[in-house]
């Protein structure tokens, strides 16, 4: 660019604001043409109804007055439009919109937010400040006492989901896993006990989030056997989890049928402890030829080849991986589009990944209840992003007994 032509653009100090009521302004009229769009759509679809002069029966009829919804660019004035329905009452509909709810006041967005900033150690009296300073100083609602309010409404929907009815429920593959957070448990020895479902149609389901001992036989045994007493009487196909005996031990107690696979990623965490660092790259490929062999077949020599490279150098590394041979082979039962998901606990792990903690604790601890309100609606928010397994067509034959070898359904097995 030519030097005397070059212009210097200068922000003002509070660029930033500025900015923010630019994106505001564009959020609002996002919202709005949204909203008009939804209405539009509503009144179209109902367009052949007519009076006897031919005039429409569902019309627009002005807006609602404004009011304000809580986003994460703060406070953003909507007017919703009103709709009018002139038929019969007994036909008649009232218009709701999915995109504004009559009683919305506050984005998800800003919901989820709460529960993440408690677990990050922000204390209620300083929530003010803290959303404040990320949704603006005028955003209504951001007091301590309506934070207060709103842990007490999580606890008590956490509470009755943990009652919820369970009868018919099947779940084919379940995961579980206990996850320890560096935040506001008094108890060194405590962690959240997480299990996860998929059901006959291949969704994946929140089954239980709980704390417990150390991942203790005795906490996963009161786990599984409150789940069988809300309904859940049928034994899952498939459990997958790490090591810890505490669950394993539970399992063959409450649901002896289930079959069980090791979690790949936390056996291979477990060898390579035992090797320098000097050799785990090699190892770790080795390992990971195992359990991305098409066949069992293959992955067994593949097996055979780690335990006899390493026995000598390595012996416990090699002894920590062959004492869970049978169990970290199991998924060759079972149809090769689940193999991804059953391989492994991360369908856990990834989930509680963003809510993990490596910080301090801050300020003492919380309550039991608060803490566990918090990951659940954590929890809760990210399950809506889960998707469904692959080959979830293959599910009802797992159910009905079908047989599979290497991924497929064996020779000789009804189809």
């Amino acid at each position: 660019m030519d030097e005397n032509n070059r212009q210097i653009i200068k922000f003002p100090e509070n660029a930033k604001d500025a900015l923010t009521e630019v994106l505001r302004s564009g959020a609002r009229r996002l919202l709005a043409d949204a909203v008009e769009s939804e209405v539009e759509e509503y009144i179209s679809a109902r367009k052949e109804f007519v009076d006897e002069q031919g005039h429409r029966q569902v019309v627009r009829n002005g807006h609602m007055p404004e009011r304000s919804v809580l986003t994460g660019l703060g406070e953003v004035p909507v007017k919703k439009p009103r709709v009018r329905d002139k038929r019969d009452p007994n036909v008649r509909e009232n218009f709701e919109s999915k995109i504004l709810p009559a009683y919305l006041r506050k984005a998800k967005s800003v919901e989820h937010l709460i529960p993440w900033l408690y677990l990050r150690g922000i204390s209620t009296g300083d929530f003010t400040d803290a959303l404040s300073s990320i949704l603006g100083d005028g955003a209504p609602g951001l007091s301590a006492s309506t934070v207060v309010r709103l842990k007490a409404a999580w606890e008590a929907e956490h509470s009755e989901w943990e009652k919820r009815d369970l009868t018919g429920k099947r779940y084919v593959y379940i995961w579980a896993d206990g996850v320890y957070f560096n935040i506001r448990l008094a108890d060194e020895s405590a962690c959240i006990l997480v299990l996860m479902g998929a059901t006959a149609d291949g969704k994946k389901e929140l089954l239980c989030v709980t704390d417990g001992f150390r991942e203790s036989e005795e906490s996963w045994r009161a786990m599984l056997l409150d789940l069988k007493s809300r309904g859940l009487e049928i034994p899952p196909n498939l459990a997958v989890g790490d090591g810890a005996l505490g669950f394993w031990s539970a399992l063959r107690k409450v649901f002896p049928s289930t079959r069980e696979q090791r979690c790949w990623v936390h056996k291979t965490a477990n060898v390579l402890n035992y090797i320098t660092k000097k050799h785990q790259p090699h190892a770790k490929k080795m390992i990971h030829d195992i359990w991305m062999a098409p066949c069992r077949a293959d992955a067994e020599r593949a097996f055979e080849l780690f335990v006899e490279t390493w026995i000598a150098k390595f012996s416990k590394a090699a002894q920590c991986l062959e004492k869970d041979r049978e169990v970290l082979l199991t998924f060759y039962d079972f149809p090769a589009e689940h193999w991804g998901h059953v391989r492994t606990t991360n369908p856990i792990e990834s989930t509680f990944a963003t809510v993990r903690l490596r910080t301090r604790r801050t300020k003492g601890h919380g309550s039991r209840a608060a803490c566990l309100s918090m990951v659940f609606k954590l929890a809760m928010s990210a399950s809506r992003r889960w998707r469904s397994l692959n080959g979830s067509d293959l599910l009802p034959k797992i159910i009905s007994g079908v047989q599979f070898r290497d991924g497929v359904i064996a020779e000789g097995a009804a189809a």
